[in-house]
């Protein structure tokens, strides 16, 4: 099963700014033990631009599609073999991060 990993980082109560060593040890791991897709931080939400072309011309935004204290501050898509698997991972991630994790699996 692939599942969809995001870190979920808080603007008012920011994750510590000295995690890399730790996720590059742990994206390690991961590699190592097969669970490894793909991974990527992002940019900061003002970055984000939304395009909507569901009508007669497009529209683009600026900004990230909603307005939150919370937001997505990177992904991960890891293969493992049992959503158990992947919430035991997804504990140890957010250790290392330092920042709340979601999972969901793919369809």
């Amino acid at each position: 099963m692939q599942f969809l990993v995001s870190v979920i980082d808080d603007k008012v109560t920011p994750g510590s700014t000295d995690r890399e060593p730790f996720i590059s040890a742990f994206n390690d791991r991961l590699i190592a033990e097969g669970y490894w897709v793909f991974a990527g931080g992002l940019a900061e939400t003002d970055a984000a631009t939304v395009i909507d072309n569901r009508g007669e011309q497009p529209v683009f935004s600026d900004g990230p599609f909603v307005e939150s204290k919370e937001y997505l501050a990177g992904v991960w898509v890891w293969e493992a073999p049992t959503l158990e698997k992947a919430l035991e991972l997804a504990t140890e991630a957010s250790e290392v991060c330092d920042r709340k994790i979601e999972v969901r699996p793919f369809q």
